[in-house]
């Protein structure tokens, strides 16, 4: 008798009929040891194969050992998952009621009212809107295919700017090409290179206005990011503003699937931070800070490879609030092949990292600091860092359940982490008012896209770990968003077009 694997439980039923009554017939049924008889089952052995059965019965208990320990693994893996899905499906809702103003019914010829929990409208902020000019710091190495777009958008800006690029010793004309341009208000600081920390403090130092805004090298800014970038700090408690980076070369698999990650990922981590007043990064690509908060938080560092990270914890630390500020957008030329991208998610998990280490202190201060220790940088660590450790088990036990089964209800089980997965990503999608097309390419992200990024972050723990040192890897830029026709839109009035969200060359002093 054979039962074929799988589901066995006809066949356990059947002997539970068959053998009672063989037995009441006078048959026997004993076990093989007993029915070989003075044979026996075992054969004595010595040397090798001694050993090798040996190695056998302990690699079968380790085995067994392994998948309750991986088991249980899944298990918080899943939780943290679904935790951390819930966590920003329900504060990205209470941001959204408290930044858009609500739509309400009116008579006929009535003004709207406006009040809290709406789809469309400013963000609320206390005080008249701000209109006081703004300096805004582009720190640029080697930034020629991207520059001239860059600095164009800023000049078409809808609130009075003031631009200062810092050429960080570029060699390949780029100081030359925004001078050239002839546009008023946007002067240029040429420096040795000494990575974009230094660039921005040189900056800061020549900024006329206390309102900064710092945009990469290669990014373009609608005609009103400035203006909604700058207007939380009607709110003195206000140092620094997020805004919000969007992937304009999102055509192809690596752009649809970081179009995905920067939507999900980052704006609505963003939006959930934001209300539990904990915002662990301003983006490079665009980001505002009051100088006063600057100067107090000690200036820009190049202490790790994540500068705006290490810099948006210094604000929290001392004392001053970080929002962020959804409308406030800027379009980045994302890495478009496997290797770019590989350079810079290295990067980015890696600073990390470092700011995490670098103000773990926080954690026993008081105040807004240690507000932002036990609750930010738990968070960070936990959704960053190690949570993402543990995300490849449900792979691992996809495989495990397609050889092994039961194949169908792992299959199930996959879809429906998937189908949850899908539901939070739509939500974020409808917030930032995109298409939903992109996320057709979701079943195959959580094929591909997201074992590379476990890679990268396995590599980044290796190199934390073993104290090696990651230099600045500049990516190579195309310039295809400023010269496609739709780049005009950025900064003529339209909103789909991009720069690049990483531009300048920085260099390491902290392994």
């Amino acid at each position: 008798m054979h039962d074929s694997g799988g589901d066995r439980s006809q066949t356990v039923a059947a002997l539970d009929r068959m053998l009672p009554r063989l037995q009441a017939q006078g048959y026997q049924f004993p076990g093989l040891t007993e029915a070989l008889g003075s044979r026996g089952p075992h054969t004595a052995v010595h040397g090798p194969d001694l050993w090798k059965g040996r190695a056998f019965v302990a690699a079968v208990g380790v085995s067994e050992s392994v998948m309750g320990v991986l088991t249980v693994s899944l298990i918080v893996a899943g939780a943290l998952v679904l935790a951390r899905f819930v966590l920003m499906l329900v504060l990205s809702t209470v941001h959204v009621r408290r930044v858009r103003p609500r739509r309400r019914r009116r008579k006929p010829g009535a003004a709207p009212v406006a009040g809290p929990g709406a789809a469309a409208g400013p963000l609320p902020v206390a005080g008249a809107p701000v209109k006081e000019p703004v300096t805004v710091l582009v720190p640029a190495y080697n930034e020629r295919e991207c520059i001239a777009g860059t600095v164009r958008s800023l000049a078409a800006s809808d609130h009075t700017v003031e631009v200062i690029v810092i050429d960080d010793g570029s060699t390949d004309g780029t100081a030359e090409i925004v001078e050239s341009l002839g546009l008023p208000g946007v002067r240029v600081l040429r420096q040795a290179n000494s990575g974009k920390a230094a660039a921005l403090n040189n900056g800061l130092r020549h900024a006329t206005f206390e309102l900064i805004a710092m945009i990469d090298g290669d990014t373009v800014f609608e005609p009103s990011t400035v203006r909604e970038l700058v207007q939380p700090f009607a709110d003195p408690r206000v140092g620094a503003v997020a805004g919000n980076a969007k992937v304009g070369n999102r055509r192809g698999l690596i752009g649809a699937w970081q179009h995905i990650e920067y939507v999900v990922g980052f704006n609505l981590d963003r939006r959930m931070y934001d209300v539990l007043r904990c915002m662990p990064t301003i983006p490079g690509a665009v980001g505002a800070f009051r100088r006063t908060a600057l100067r107090s938080a000690g200036g820009l560092s190049d202490d790790t490879l994540a500068e705006d990270t290490d810099v948006t914890m210094a604000l929290h630390r001392a004392g001053w609030q970080v929002v962020y500020a959804e409308r406030a957008r800027a379009w980045t030329e994302a890495p478009g092949t496997v290797k770019q991208l590989w350079s810079q998610r290295y990067r980015w998990s890696y600073g990390t990292m470092q700011a995490i280490w670098k103000h773990r202190r926080a954690v026993l201060d008081r105040g807004p600091s240690g507000r932002f220790g036990r609750v930010g940088l738990p968070l960070v660590a936990m959704f960053t860092v190690l949570a993402p450790m543990l995300a490849p088990l449900i792979d691992v036990f996809l495989v495990h359940g397609l050889l092994f089964g039961p194949a169908l209800r792992t299959v199930a089980a996959w879809l429906a982490v998937l189908l949850v997965q899908g539901a939070c990503a739509a939500y974020a999608f409808r917030l930032d008012r995109e298409r939903l097309a992109p996320l057709l390419t979701l079943p195959l992200q959580q094929l591909l896209y997201r074992q590379l990024m476990y890679v990268v972050l396995m590599q980044s723990w290796i190199t934390a770990l073993t104290g090696g040192r990651l230099g600045w890897q500049k990516l190579r830029r195309t310039g295809l968003l400023n010269a496609a026709p739709g780049a005009k839109a950025a900064y003529g009035g339209g909103p789909r077009a991009g720069g690049g969200a990483t531009g300048t060359r920085e260099k390491s002093t902290v392994g």
